[in-house]
């Protein structure tokens, strides 16, 4: 360390730079272009994805992840519907999960979803179950991650 490094550091004005280990993350998300952006902000980290709620129970059952991310509306016919939370809608996954305390207890859940009143409902569902889920709009999600797992 030179003697301006020092210096700062002393003074706090020194950030160290220090690589993070991989993360696990889940994605449930219809939205290809999203599978893009999700897989350009965790590229080197374990990340898998699907759009199917069945795939997905599978998957939350089978492995542990740091990082869960829901969309609600899964199907074309989802967006602007008057029906709110079928079978397949990330709604069923936020209920199933909440029913089982056993999986993904520490997991950081986040709803990213544009459809606002399914994300409330899916966060207030995870949070009666005592799970740490939070709603972030998709402009905003960028962000968040890079202040929740900066690389």
């Amino acid at each position: 360390m030179g003697i301006l490094s020092g210096l700062l550091s002393r003074l706090g004005f020194h950030q160290a730079h220090v690589e993070r280990s991989p993360i696990r993350v889940f994605l449930l998300d219809d939205d290809r272009r999203r599978h893009d952006w999700f897989e350009e902000r965790f590229a080197g980290d374990l990340l898998d994805i699907t759009d199917n709620i069945e795939r997905a129970r599978v998957l939350l059952t089978e492995k542990q992840y740091d990082a869960i991310f829901l969309d609600h509306d899964l199907l074309p016919e989802h967006y602007h519907s008057e029906t709110t939370d079928d079978e397949n809608t990330g709604y069923a996954l936020a209920t199933w999960l909440a029913a089982r305390p056993e999986l993904q207890r520490a997991s950081t859940i986040m709803v990213h979803t544009r459809n606002a009143d399914g994300a409330m409902r899916m966060v207030e569902e995870l949070r009666r179950a005592g799970r740490n889920a939070e709603y972030v709009p998709f402009p905003l999600l960028a962000q968040k991650i890079k202040n929740y797992w900066q690389r």
